[in-house]
């Protein structure tokens, strides 16, 4: 396994084209690692106290349009 010296010496040396694709890539592993993440926390629970805080927030009021 490469460590991240290695992979920051190798994606430095891409082609314009090539690093484009790379953050394409990257940008979509990114997001789907969040997806993931966010959707463990709403699992687990952890979300829960700032779901009833806003809940909250909205039925008294507390929320304004944009």
């Amino acid at each position: 396994m490469s460590t991240v010296q290695e992979i920051e010496a190798a994606v430095s040396r891409l082609s314009l084209e090539e690093l484009a694709a790379f953050r394409d890539w990257f940008s979509q592993l990114d997001a789907a690692a969040w997806d993931r993440q966010f959707q463990n926390d709403v699992i687990s629970g952890r979300l829960d106290s700032l779901a009833e805080e806003a809940l909250h927030d909205l039925h008294t009021g507390h929320c304004t349009d944009l």
